[in-house]
């Protein structure tokens, strides 16, 4: 499973509001919904964060072996 736990640590370590980043990258509150809850978001929208935090998309998300 894709988590973006690191994607709301590093937000929170600059001290960038999930709604400044949606408001950044033109998102929809339906996905920065599905980033909380972990849910499936698309590959254009994982490399706009990346260009807007200037990043990779390892440190943003991790992938987690469920149980």
């Amino acid at each position: 499973m894709i988590t973006f736990y690191k994607l709301l640590d590093v937000l929170n370590r600059r001290h960038i509001t999930i709604k400044e980043l949606q408001l950044a990258i033109g998102a929809s509150p339906n996905t920065m919904a599905k980033i909380r809850k972990n849910e499936s978001i698309s590959l254009s929208t994982v490399g706009k964060i990346c260009d807007y935090l200037d990043c990779q998309p390892g440190d943003i998300m991790e992938n987690e072996k469920k149980l």
